[in-house]
């Protein structure tokens, strides 16, 4: 194993990007197209070559709002009713203004999308009303094709360096972070003009029902630092009552992806082989009437594609099990289970922060600003809604377009350098117990609590009494957990991280007395929604050392909402 070296070092940039996987490199390389002669750092606690959600690749856009098939006024209505009103509509009209030309610039990279006979985008229909979903036959060579254009673009990476702690000047603005290397234990501080955060989803937070740790539904390596850093920062987190809890295959925590299925003519069926709900795109109400099934006699939830040609079944087959995930090929190989054959059996997965499928996220304007000046975040870990992959590119190119001139106008701020030395020692805490609990059991502890406690319908006493567990683990934690190379360090500070995301769960979800999101955030205490009173997000933030919540209202809508439309995903269950 790794053997732990002591060191600090300490470099200077106009811009730092932390998190290498998809809206990170976007960033980095807007900022130095925009300003060649700006100093960017791209820092990624693994490789930018392999890392993050999209490392395999990706099988297709979710949300592609192409000219002469949607409008970004039609999309930015569709968002605003799949997250039941609770949106900022700027961010998501911005999207949808830029996401084309970002299509058309990840097609000069290499990246190919499905055309038609007529050489048009192929876009295919999912969600409830717009068509969006566009196939990317050659998926698999998105990282490849964005690593090419860091490299030209010149763009400094620092692999395998994990940021711990933002750095917040005297000013009040974002200065820099602190980070550790991830093979030998030790630092470096990266003192910055402006910090992007493009950190990812919170994928390692609730338990899969396999028990591995690392068998989630998202990258198993976006444990949720993101959302920790920006905390401990002072930024302000919006909406994190508001779960991500998504449709999976069954034993192997992969996406069903009736997002590929569907345009073909596959759906999730009952264990009757009747169709229930109409629309298989994910949102909280949809995820609501998946556990109903469940849970009514009718279980389990099938994907359900032995209805159709053979051919095509296979062709669907072939697109699922050669890009994103290959490894569900394998699974359903072993398992003896072919999809023109048999239905495959689906469940719910665990829950976890991401607002790519739900809403929850560090709070952004539409130029990806957080609160804190001079902090940008973009990605799965920022609060624009619905977000996916070409909302990380789309907002990450966003982000780094304005940080860069954000840091062009601005000089260093200066920081305690007292904060480094506090920093090291928190870091370094467990490296200096010769015996202790190792990382992976905390984890594990964490993640059982967040099953048992914190799983969707929401209960008033077990979440309060799951927060006096944490506390216990927290304490376990400071005082007993123990690394043994550099390999448990890094274990170690993903294991903080992901239980600042369980209490800030916690946390908001006892705020928000109501139900919304279907089951994302489904309260028995409160089983109704009240959009005089919550027609807001909720904003979490450590003030004095604590956390605390407090309502923002939603900003008036730019796309008016009808109100025979705004229920529309509630409207989606097949009666007999």
């Amino acid at each position: 194993m790794d053997d732990l070296r002591a060191g600090l070092n300490e470099v200077e940039c106009d811009l730092l990007v932390i998190g290498g996987g998809t809206a990170g490199p976007m960033a980095a390389y807007r900022a130095r197209k925009k300003n060649p002669d700006a100093k960017v750092i791209l820092l990624e606690k693994a490789n930018v070559k392999r890392s993050g959600a999209i490392s395999m690749g990706m099988d297709g856009l979710n949300n592609a709002v192409i000219p002469g098939h949607s409008t970004p006024e039609q999309y930015t209505k569709e968002i605003t009713i799949a997250n039941d009103g609770i949106c900022d509509q700027a961010a998501v009209y911005k999207y949808a203004q830029n996401c084309y030309s970002i299509i058309e610039e990840l097609d000069q990279f290499g990246i190919r999308f499905q055309k038609d006979e007529n050489g048009e985008y192929d876009v295919k229909k999912v969600h409830h009303m717009g068509t969006y979903v566009l196939p990317m036959p050659n998926g698999d060579t998105v990282k490849k094709a964005l690593y090419r254009q860091l490299r030209r673009a010149r763009v400094l990476i620092s692999n395998r360096y994990m940021a711990t702690r933002l750095l917040t000047g005297k000013s009040g603005r974002a200065a820099g972070a602190i980070a550790v290397n991830t093979r030998t234990g030790e630092f470096l501080v990266i003192r910055a003009k402006a910090v992007i955060m493009c950190m990812g989803a919170a994928g390692r937070l609730g338990l899969p029902t396999s028990g591995y740790l690392f068998g989630t539904y998202e990258n198993p390596t976006n444990s949720g630092e993101g959302y920790s850093m920006a905390y401990h920062a002072g930024a302000k987190l919006a909406n994190l009552e508001c779960f991500q809890i998504n449709p999976l295959i069954k034993d192997y925590n992969g996406p069903a992806c009736a997002y590929v299925a569907g345009p073909f003519g596959g759906y999730t069926a009952n264990s009757k082989n009747e169709r229930f709900i109409e629309c298989d795109y994910w949102s909280g109400q949809m995820m609501q009437e998946f556990h109903n099934e469940l849970q009514s006699g009718k279980g389990p939830v099938f994907l359900k594609l032995n209805h159709l040609h053979k051919d095509t079944a296979d062709h669907i087959e072939h697109i699922l099990h050669t890009v994103e995930r290959p490894s569900r090929g394998r699974f359903h190989e072993q398992r003896g289970t072919k999809y023109s054959e048999q239905m495959i059996e689906m469940h719910i997965s665990e829950i976890g922060f991401c607002s790519g499928h739900s809403a929850s996220g560090v709070y952004v304007d539409e130029f990806a600003r957080t609160t804190v000046p001079g902090l940008y975040a973009a990605g799965d870990m920022a609060s624009v809604p619905h977000n996916y992959m070409l909302g990380a590119f789309t907002n990450g190119a966003i982000a780094g377009e304005h940080a860069i001139d954000f840091a062009g106008d601005v000089d260093f701020d200066e920081f305690d350098d007292a904060a480094i030395g506090l920093e090291q020692e928190r870091v370094l805490a467990p490296t200096r117990r010769e015996d202790g609990i190792p990382p992976n059991q905390i984890e594990y502890k964490i993640r059982r609590l967040v099953n048992d406690y914190l799983q969707p319908p929401k209960v008033t006493a077990k979440y309060e009494l799951c927060q006096s567990r944490l506390a216990e683990v927290r304490n376990d934690m400071e005082t007993q957990m123990m690394a043994r190379d550099a390999h448990e360090l890094m274990r170690s500070m993903e294991v903080a991280s992901i239980l600042d995301c369980a209490d800030m769960a916690a946390f908001a979800s006892l705020y928000r007395t109501e139900s919304r999101w279907g089951l994302y955030h489904w309260r028995s205490d409160y089983p109704d929604s009240n959009d005089a009173d919550w027609k807001c997000h909720v904003l979490l933030s450590k003030q004095d050392g604590a956390m605390a919540c407090e309502k923002k209202d939603v900003q008036p809508y730019i796309i008016p909402i009808a109100e025979d439309e705004k229920d529309a995903y509630y409207k989606q269950r097949i009666t007999a």
